[in-house]
């Protein structure tokens, strides 16, 4: 249910009324009309003890719909603030891959959690925990419709009358044998279109895209979005049914992966503390190492520069264009390493030589150079009318803007095949890289033209 802004003021309103009246009935009436993100909306907006008296006028069932768009934390104070048979009942209710995500994020008991559960639920939910953390089986959910092949599509349609509300979703039915082997899946759609008698087997599709459930759950996405499914079959190694991951699982994994990604490419690696806010102690220790290493490479600069120094002493405007030279190749290196990195995240690279996508980034980065060094050329001998000096700086250039493309492509790209994430290849480390390589090439090329200047 959406509404204008001023409506739903209003429409708030009536409900926050109904709360200071104790009008259970009225609260009722309004609040179940509101969509779950509103209901959230609403709920989140009041002070602990209306939230209270909420969760008292709803069914433990009608709440878990909200508690599933809650974070961690308020999840955490509204386990802590209700009574256990609401949380054991609410948490019956929830689907149970939802379940394992607070259970592995929060600071609750896990083991008193689950005790409160009914057996079959907790036996679910369990199994769920036993899989490796970031693989399929660790972010399935066990709520799906399985049909036999052999039944009638009348058979189906009260089986999904009987079960359906249980169901994470229904837009797919996974066909199994007797031995729950998945042999085919059937669409919402063709059950609405297929006639009552007909048998499972004739009208199922037989080419089922699925996940095994030790796979890695950034694959899972990437199989979600290359098929456009709303949700993928999870198979044990024998074809056996275990589960499904659905799309909006799907969102929260890139959301996560892209995370851990920006961060690593910032050369800012977390550790593996089960802590959920990071100290001011443990930000520095996680960053000091990273710092370190581009501090050695930031003195390799240093002594480059004073390898050279007989060079600058000799000609002093030299000095004017290191920035220039610096910044250029830190840029070029950081751009080839991102879409590098995405390349190899979309799986572009594998599909090729190594070679082509280099030779793809030479051509780009020769391409920039060329441009930025016919600039720079005219800049450099309006300003100091000097042929030869124009020759040094727009030539280092075009060198070194090919360089940095080739350096910032191909370290993610050997990252990748020794099986290191190609993001610790961080935009910091490429830029410090090329600064070094940048100038060499621009000294030794200004140090061999010296006598002309």
């Amino acid at each position: 249910m959406s509404f204008l802004q001023l409506d739903k003021d209003v429409y708030y309103e009536d409900i926050y009324t109904a709360i200071d009246n104790n009008d259970r009935t009225t609260f009722r009436e309004l609040y179940l009309k509101l969509h779950d993100r509103d209901q959230h909306e609403l709920f989140d907006s009041l002070y602990p003890e209306k939230k209270q008296k909420i969760a008292e006028f709803l069914t433990p069932q009608e709440f878990s719909e909200v508690f599933e768009w809650m974070d961690v934390d308020a999840q955490e104070l509204v386990v802590q603030s209700l009574s256990n048979e609401y949380v054991a009942e609410m948490f019956n209710h929830i689907a149970n891959d939802n379940v394992v995500e607070y259970l592995t994020q929060s600071d609750s008991d896990q083991e008193a959690l689950l005790a409160m559960m009914d057996s079959e639920e907790s036996r679910r939910v369990r199994e769920l925990l036993s899989y490796a953390e970031d693989t399929a089986g660790s972010i399935m959910t066990k709520e799906y419709i399985a049909i036999n092949h052999e039944q009638t599509i009348d058979e189906v349609m009260v089986q999904l009358r009987d079960v359906g509300h249980d169901a994470e979703t229904i837009y797919y039915l996974y066909v199994v044998n007797d031995e729950n082997h998945l042999v085919g899946v059937l669409s919402l759609r063709d059950l609405l279109l297929a006639e009552k008698t007909d048998i499972v087997k004739e009208i199922m599709s037989t080419h089922v895209v699925s996940a095994r459930i030790d796979q890695d759950q950034e694959e899972v996405a990437k199989i979600i979005q290359d098929y456009d499914l709303l949700a993928i079959p999870v198979l044990s190694h024998d074809s056996r049914m275990q589960g499904i991951v659905t799309v909006d699982d799907i969102i929260d994994v890139i959301e996560e992966e892209a995370a851990e990604d920006f961060i690593e490419f910032a050369a800012i690696k977390p550790d593996d503390s089960d802590d959920k806010e990071v100290t001011a102690l443990r930000a520095a220790k996680q960053r000091t190492p990273w710092i370190l290493i581009l501090l050695i490479l930031g003195l390799l600069t240093s002594g480059v520069i004073g390898y050279f120094e007989h060079t600058l002493e000799s000609v002093v405007v030299l000095a004017a264009f290191i920035p220039m030279i610096m910044g250029t190749a830190g840029n070029i290196g950081t751009q080839a390493l991102a879409v590098t990195v995405k390349n190899i995240s979309d799986n572009n690279v594998s599909s090729q030589p190594i070679l082509q996508t280099v030779r793809e980034e030479l051509v780009s980065g020769s391409i920039i150079g060329i441009i930025l060094a016919l600039i720079l050329a005219i800049v450099s001998l309006v300003l100091y009318q000097n042929l030869a000096l124009m020759i040094i700086v727009s030539l280092s250039m075009v060198l070194v803007s090919i360089m940095s493309a080739v350096v910032g492509t191909t370290i993610p790209i050997l990252f990748d095949k020794f099986n290191i994430d190609p993001a610790v290849a961080s935009g910091p480390f490429i830029t410090t890289i090329n600064d070094i390589f940048g100038l060499v090439v621009y000294f030794m090329i200004a140090t061999s033209m010296l006598h002309y200047l």
